[in-house]
């Protein structure tokens, strides 16, 4: 049996620190795991930012409310999870997804935890389990599913590789140029037909 395992961040929703700079106009949000692979060092800087600004959970989740699915994501989900099963593995928190799984339809979403204090201030993270997104394709695997994974950043390329087959979708020039063997696609119908010819 196959399941499809997604990122969620410009695969299906907007980057949620991009549309968060552009409501701030603090240009440094917009620093992702398409920039920068290592996401420890990665959420210690967003951290520090919002610190440095006031800003807390409460000022993220009111952009995040305003966020809609990527044009077509929806659409792509509904029909991928009539043929197999989807789990959308993110580095994103529970505090933060929310709303916009919600948009989505509901698909089932592996992503980690906020650590925030009374006042609202966001002070660490928790992650669900170390190196998540291939930590969690390895489990799949090893209760006898086949994977399939798709991202665009640089932490998805480990799931990615560990997989039967593997995409990128909406990367960036450099990181396509760097894994030239991964196929890549822009758009969710040719996306959606690499998918289904992967499947068994």
């Amino acid at each position: 049996m196959d399941v499809v395992c997604l990122d969620m961040e410009g695969v299906v929703v907007p980057e949620i620190w991009i549309a968060f700079a552009e409501a701030t106009g603090i240009p440094e949000f917009k620093r992702t795991t398409r920039d920068e692979p290592d996401y420890d060092k990665l959420m210690k800087y967003r951290i520090d930012l919002l610190k440095q600004h006031g800003l807390g959970l409460k000022e993220v989740q009111e952009v995040i409310s305003t966020i809609e699915p990527l044009e077509g994501a929806k659409e792509f989900l509904d029909t991928l999870r009539k043929e197999t099963q989807v789990v959308i593995l993110s580095d994103t928190f529970t505090q933060f997804a929310g709303p916009l799984i919600a948009k989505l339809g509901y698909p089932s979403l592996f992503c980690n935890e906020l650590v925030v204090a009374e006042d609202g201030e966001i002070t660490g993270y928790n992650m669900r389990c170390e190196n998540s997104k291939l930590t969690t394709v390895k489990a799949l695997q090893s209760c006898g599913f086949e994977t399939i994974a798709a991202g665009d950043s640089h932490n998805d390329l480990a799931m990615i590789r560990a997989s039967k087959a593997g995409f990128l979708f909406r990367s960036t020039e450099q990181i396509k140029k760097d894994n030239p063997d991964l196929p890549a696609f822009e758009e969710y119908d040719e996306f959606l037909a690499a998918i289904e010819g992967a499947l068994c």
